[in-house]
């Protein structure tokens, strides 16, 4: 169910895209600056160390060469999550064929915590971080994309190409996980 907030977000979004494909420069600036940010977030989840500004950029320039396939049945950030995405996978491919060698490492898991001060904190984080790299990559993704950022089943589904019903597998799978590594 849409709620009012996203509605608006949605008629202002395809109002920018409008003014855009129109010729107004600054409707794109105004695209970026509305959603740079979770992008980046995004991004930094999914394991991006470096460059994540360069994700962001190419993940626009992507869009913005694109623009006229968006269609309105999702959100413009759901389109963008899916984008950017693939270009990380696409990355990772190109990284792994470069190097001949396909590496998981504890740097790979991301954490749902902002870094604390207190040494609880700091111990859960490491708890968590840990729970999540025995995670599969497609559970950690869905688990992320839900937790940290929010988003509906279906928005997930279409962000990972794949079905509503097992997005939610898949997150039932991975909360059942953490909890269990948690709880040891």
């Amino acid at each position: 169910m849409i709620d009012a907030t996203q509605q608006e977000d949605a008629r202002l979004d395809g109002m920018l895209i409008e003014q855009w494909k129109a010729g107004d420069q600054r409707a794109a600036t105004l695209l970026v600056e509305r959603h740079a940010e979770a992008l980046a977030r995004f991004a930094a989840k999914l394991g991006v160390r470096e460059d994540i500004d360069e994700v962001v950029q190419d993940t626009f320039v992507r869009a913005f060469g694109a623009l006229d396939q968006f269609r309105s049945d999702s959100s413009l950030r759901t389109w963008l999550f899916t984008i950017e995405r693939r270009l990380i996978i696409d990355r990772r491919r190109g990284e792994a064929r470069r190097s001949g060698t396909v590496e998981l490492n504890d740097a790979d898991a991301v954490t749902g915590f902002d870094a604390l001060d207190s040494l609880m904190a700091d111990e859960l984080s490491q708890r968590v971080t840990k729970a999540l790299a025995r995670l599969t990559r497609l559970q950690r993704e869905v688990f992320l994309l839900r937790v940290q950022e929010g988003r509906s089943y279906r928005d997930i589904a279409e962000i990972l190409d794949t079905s509503e019903g097992s997005a939610r597998v898949h997150y039932h799978n991975a909360m059942r996980a953490v909890k269990e590594f948690l709880d040891d």
